[in-house]
């Protein structure tokens, strides 16, 4: 058995056994919690429900593919892979879309070429930022969100560049 199996059931005895030494009634603050993790999921569930919507009608309706049809002649002249260029557009949208189009570069390309590291570094540096925005802004009822978008892009155009580079020159 490895030290990392009894991490989880060492911190749930943890904080278990600090409840009964407190004389809390763990039991009615695990319901309290759950209750409240049920508003919670509610309130933000029109959220959630509207940007899955918008992300799958912009790819169903097959509007990324015209992005991507549109953006391959500028950055194969900067040297950007125009096989990328679907995850980079699906990945600030949507986690599970990006990573449908992830294995599907996996699959095509492997796991050790420069467009599956690429996409791998990718994967692991950037964010769902319209998704992550509406969501959780959302559940706070945040209305202006000033420049979080923009700077989430900025941020995103930086990992796009960060990721190309990496996988070109360490490994």
């Amino acid at each position: 058995m490895n030290m990392s199996d009894l991490i989880l059931p060492t911190i749930i005895g943890a904080v278990l056994f600090y409840g009964i030494a407190k004389n809390v009634d763990i039991y009615a603050v695990f319901v309290d919690g759950a209750m409240e993790g049920a508003k919670s999921a509610i309130k933000i569930f029109p959220y959630v429900l509207a940007i899955i919507f918008a992300i799958n009608l912009f790819i169903h309706s097959g509007a990324e593919a015209f992005l991507v049809k549109l953006l391959t002649p500028v950055t194969s002249l900067i040297g950007f892979p125009p096989e990328l260029l679907s995850l980079a557009i699906v990945k600030p949208l949507s986690g599970s879309g990006s990573l449908g189009v992830f294995k599907t570069l996996l699959d095509n390309y492997g796991a050790d070429s420069y467009i599956g590291r690429s996409a791998s570094v990718l994967m692991g540096s950037s964010e769902t930022i319209f998704y992550t925005t509406a969501v959780y802004f959302g559940a706070v009822g945040i209305k202006n969100i000033r420049h979080t978008v923009k700077v989430g892009l900025i941020a995103h155009c930086a990992s796009i560049f960060a990721a190309l580079i990496v996988s070109r020159y360490l490994f």
